[in-house]
């Protein structure tokens, strides 16, 4: 339990953290979600669509458009047209939103990096085991091995 409540601590400490940077920048939680979730797929070559993103973010078409108007009238995401099948709407995160993210939870990111570098590679090799297995306990059919996958929560928010 001592591992789970530690886990709950850190959790909530980031939730505290997201919740900080969205307001300072006039977002809703869910518009940064649907960032860290952008960025996640950018990372793993995966272009997304709008009703992938709902889907991920657990909203309907409404409220996937209206999430996408605000992202796109803050110069934060752009839709465009797949070059491949023109049909089809593709999401880009634009350089502004990597910026402003870089900016707020760059320090954050780089004391946790710090605090790894603490750790053996089998440490870490463990850590990673136990974090992966967690994500699974807490989201069923989640595939681990691409963080932000289900929720857009991966374990670095920005590059």
């Amino acid at each position: 339990m001592r591992l789970v409540h530690l886990l709950r601590a850190v959790t909530v400490e980031l939730d505290l953290r997201g919740a900080e940077f969205a307001a300072r920048n006039g977002l809703h939680p869910t518009d940064l979600r649907a960032l860290i979730h952008l960025l996640d797929a950018d990372r793993a070559g995966t272009d997304v669509t709008p009703g992938r993103l709902g889907a991920a973010l657990r909203l309907n078409s409404a409220g996937t458009t209206a999430l996408l108007d605000r992202l796109e009238r803050l110069g934060l995401v752009r839709r465009r047209r797949d070059e491949n099948d023109r049909r089809r709407v593709v999401l880009t995160v634009e350089q502004k939103a990597v910026e402003l993210g870089r900016s707020f939870f760059g320090p954050l990111i780089a004391n946790l990096v710090e605090v790894a570098e603490d750790f053996t590679p089998g440490e870490l090799d463990i850590v990673h085991r136990y974090l992966t297995a967690a994500l699974r306990a807490v989201a069923p059919g989640c595939d681990a091995s691409t963080p932000g996958a289900t929720t857009g929560m991966p374990p670095r928010p920005f590059p």
